[in-house]
């Protein structure tokens, strides 16, 4: 049996908000490994991590690949470190990159480390001091925060997966309007709908594969394969070149962020969660548009927040009521809000109290403290102060899954068509 020695190579923090990204450094890492005749083993990867980290970059994602560990190696460290010394933009102070070599199995306890860089918090102190324990060849640049990235993206194992296509703009370009043909984007989704997904946002009417910042990346689109990621990119048409494109495998719209918790007092700040609770509250409007809601267990309570950006999905939020069991999916942010990114109704409040109906027809008012009802139209009095149950139509369904718009859906989490 032939044993085959990967060289794995991981690359984090060098996203700048002046217009470069990590994706794009790979990209023309790869470029460059290839006219060297290095190929890389399967598709690079794109992993993101806890999405409430303290110093994220803008996806606070970090890339990885791997190579055969042969006697090209050494020209391979030579070029990932010298295209990242010249293409991060160190004057951005976000920008702090750190580059990692390993050529060992990828063990259980690198694996460990990977969920942990999504489901919490790991310093640059950890990751070095983990990294050398599990041999790793370790190289910072200024503060070296991607380190952190870089040793998660090589280790994380992926149960569940999607690609990404990103297509990349010639520098000229840079910061100007893409020129995208959105009626062919139209055309596309509906064609390779639901293989590829997160494309457009109906409702509000958002092209979702076109980035909104200065960065290098033309479109992303998104698929569970790459057969539809080609058939998509033959669809979508631009009026402007195409540097180069790549297809990441990537843990995006996995929901691996997510943590199953028992009860509300197992929930930590800056954790995200999938947990059933009870309304306890009807939903509320404050300044700015932002919803909020309380929920409750036995152990406790927490406050939860549908935001502005998640526009229609606020109508939905607003359709709960005290009594109703749901299960939520999100995450506990600076304020301890649990930010929703999707729920599912479990069981719907369908019952009210109401005051009985008078003989007449009219419906009856309160006779005062423990005097029953009485009816304004007719004078007809009843002395029992009890409330008669009734039955009542709910907009929402028990079962279904409510999510936030293409808009504002986190990089992470699992739309439904994917569920």
């Amino acid at each position: 049996m032939i044993i085959i020695n990967y060289l794995y190579i991981g690359i984090d923090d060098t996203d700048s908000p002046d217009g470069m990204c990590t994706t794009y450094l790979v990209c023309d890492i790869i470029r460059r490994l290839k006219e060297n005749n290095i190929d890389i083993v399967d598709y690079p990867r794109l992993i993101r991590l806890n999405p409430f980290a303290r110093f994220k970059t803008r996806g606070n994602g970090g890339v990885s690949f791997k190579i055969i560990n042969d006697e090209k190696a050494d020209l391979a460290k030579e070029i990932v470190l010298d295209e990242v010394s010249k293409l991060s933009m160190f004057d951005c102070d976000n920008t702090n990159p750190g580059v990692i070599f390993y050529d060992g199995e990828i063990t259980k306890e690198m694996e460990d480390y990977a969920f942990k860089a999504i489901y919490s918090f790991i310093t640059i102190e950890e990751a070095e001091k983990f990294g050398k324990s599990v041999g790793c060849e370790i190289h910072k640049f200024k503060k070296g925060r991607g380190i952190i990235g870089s040793i998660a993206a090589i280790s994380l194992p992926l149960d569940d997966y999607t690609y990404e296509l990103l297509a990349y703009r010639t520098p000229q370009n840079y910061g100007t309007k893409r020129q995208i043909d959105y009626d062919s984007v139209m055309k596309m989704d509906k064609e390779t709908f639901p293989d590829t997904f997160e494309n457009v946002d109906y409702s509000e009417g958002y092209i979702a594969i076109e980035p909104k910042t200065p960065c290098p990346v033309l479109y992303g689109i998104r698929s569970n394969n790459v057969e539809s990621l080609n058939k998509a990119r033959n669809i979508v048409e631009v009026s402007e070149p195409i540097e180069d494109y790549c297809i990441f495998l990537t843990n995006q719209h996995t929901d691996m962020h997510i943590q199953k918790a028992e009860n509300i007092s197992q929930m930590k700040q800056f954790g995200c969660y999938e947990i059933t609770v009870t309304v306890k509250d009807n939903p509320h409007v404050i300044d700015g548009g932002h919803m909020f809601f309380t929920v409750f267990d036995e152990t406790g309570e927490i406050e939860c927040g549908a935001y502005e950006p998640t526009k229609n999905f606020r109508k939905i939020v607003s359709h709960l009521r005290a009594g109703d069991v749901i299960k939520l999916y999100g995450g506990i942010g600076e304020q301890n809000t649990f930010n929703i990114e999707k729920f599912q109704v479990i069981e719907l409040n369908d019952v009210e109290y109401r005051n009985p109906v008078c003989e007449c027809g009219k419906r009856m008012t309160s006779a005062g403290k423990g005097k029953g009802f009485k009816c304004k139209r007719c004078g007809n009095r009843i002395k029992s102060s009890q409330k008669v149950k009734f039955k009542t139509k709910r907009s929402l369904n028990n079962g279904k899954f409510y999510e936030t718009p293409v808009s504002a859906r986190r990089h992470l989490s699992k739309p439904i068509c994917r569920m």
